[in-house]
């Protein structure tokens, strides 16, 4: 890679970004991580020299704010994104609107590349809400900058994920788990490092401009051989059970009023269609990549989960 004299990222504080961060601070570019806590990002500061990452504070709700984290970055990078909308955080408001700013300011600075994340199933006709609206900031982002390079990761797994976390976390206490739908809903986990690892390399790839790349690991499972797999891994037995649609849309509807909703009505929309690579689609293969295989990595952090012998 061509070091770059600064690179950009909105969202560097995320799982996804604080892997990202670590790896571009490699190459020895500048790196700003633009971000409304500006002390949060000072945990990034260690991944790289002295002066190389600098966190500034910024609002994405703001055109002057975003454009002056911009400056004259060659490269910007959007990892925004959330999982359930609270109040003024909408997938509308981040997904949407934001995606939108941060492109049309990224070219009006003359930013010579932007990667966008957005989500496996990211769909104009998506039944959830949350799949629709990564559809219409993909949309946003190709007019604002067409040769973006846009990233669909499947579920991403890791030390500080949320999925495998979660589960292993309520195996603790709960006498069993969920099988949404069934659990025959199907998955393809992408590690936390080959997502990072894909958007380094779609850097200085020739042929990534303008191009999406949807991001799985080698092998796809269904809900309920990932929960088993989890269980595998840390010990511990748990009956499996099977909660109909219409039973977890209404559990659902009561948990999206936490201020942390374990799970929402939007989420088990979700839950209804399979999240896996599409046939023919651009993969991290084509970015010279051979996906980590889930049972490799997650022994290396769920161990803190296994029950005390």
């Amino acid at each position: 890679m061509v070091n770059p004299e600064t690179i950009t990222i909105f969202g560097g504080t995320g799982f996804i970004g604080r892997h990202l961060v670590r790896r571009l601070a490699k190459t020895g570019a500048t790196i700003r991580i633009a971000t409304r806590d500006a002390e949060k990002a000072l945990l990034l500061k260690p991944m790289g020299d002295v002066g190389q990452i600098v966190p500034v504070a910024c609002s994405v709700r703001s055109d002057a704010s975003v454009a002056k984290a911009i400056g004259n970055a060659d490269i910007v990078i959007n990892l925004i994104g959330i999982l359930f909308e609270k109040g003024g955080n909408t997938f509308e408001a981040l997904h949407v609107e934001t995606a939108a700013r941060i492109a049309r300011l990224a070219k009006e600075a003359g930013a010579k590349k932007l990667i966008h994340m957005s989500a496996l199933g990211a769909s104009e006709n998506a039944s959830a809400k949350y799949a629709r609206s990564k559809y219409a900031g993909e949309k946003a982002v190709r007019t604002f900058f067409p040769d973006a390079t846009i990233f669909r990761p499947s579920i991403v797994f890791g030390p500080e994920d949320h999925f495998f976390n979660r589960f292993a976390s309520l195996a603790r206490f709960a006498p069993a788990l969920p099988l949404i739908g069934g659990g025959t809903t199907k998955f393809q986990p992408v590690y936390v490092g080959d997502v990072a690892e894909a958007t380094a390399r779609a850097l200085t790839h020739t042929n990534a401009a303008g191009k999406t790349f949807e991001l799985g690991g080698p092998q796809i499972y269904t809900f309920r051989e990932l929960l088993e797999l989890m269980l595998e891994q840390t010990g511990r037995k748990r009956c499996l059970i099977n909660l109909p649609w219409g039973l977890a849309k209404l559990q659902a509807a009561f948990l999206e009023l936490a201020p942390k909703p374990p799970l929402t009505c939007d989420q088990v929309e979700m839950l209804k269609t399979d999240n896996v690579v599409a046939s023919g689609a651009k993969a991290s293969t084509d970015l010279g990549i051979n996906p980590t295989a889930l049972e490799v990595i997650l022994p290396t952090y769920l161990d803190r989960f296994r029950k005390a012998q």
